[in-house]
């Protein structure tokens, strides 16, 4: 049996966080954490996720909580190597670039086919770590 993915999914939205989190162990070998602020993801990174999902904006809860992407600045600086998706119901594509400028993996726009796009980035990702580690021996061993 392979290792399940650590995924911590990160959204202030508790029925979008929950259908997320049904879809994934519907559909996956996944071990999941939720979090409703990027607070309670960041105090929780000693359990080594492998993934990080997270919401770009918060604006459901009070507004002192971190955004987005005060949250995946706090992370990065802590773990660089830590692959985080930002989701947002925004389909700008300044939002998406600004993403991008902070260190986030991808970008996904929450709608119906959100969790297809997630699905494919993820298992990419992960095709693509496999094949660093195989390289990574190759080489070691030449």
């Amino acid at each position: 049996m392979q290792n399940k993915i650590r995924l911590f999914l990160v959204d202030d939205d508790v029925v979008f966080l929950r259908l997320l989190e049904i879809q994934f162990l519907e559909h996956g070998e996944f071990e999941i954490e939720t979090y409703t602020t990027g607070e309670q993801c960041f105090e929780n990174l000693s359990h080594k996720p492998d993934l990080i999902i997270l919401d770009y904006l918060f604006d459901h809860f009070d507004r002192k909580v971190m955004n987005g992407i005060e949250t995946l600045d706090t992370i990065k600086a802590v773990n660089p190597e830590l692959p985080v998706i930002m989701l947002s119901e925004q389909d700008k594509i300044e939002v998406a670039i600004d993403c991008m400028h902070h260190a986030a993996y991808d970008y996904v726009v929450k709608s119906e086919t959100a969790f297809d796009r997630l699905q494919k980035i993820i298992t990419r990702l992960f095709e693509t770590r496999k094949l660093e580690k195989q390289l990574t021996w190759y080489m070691e061993r030449m």
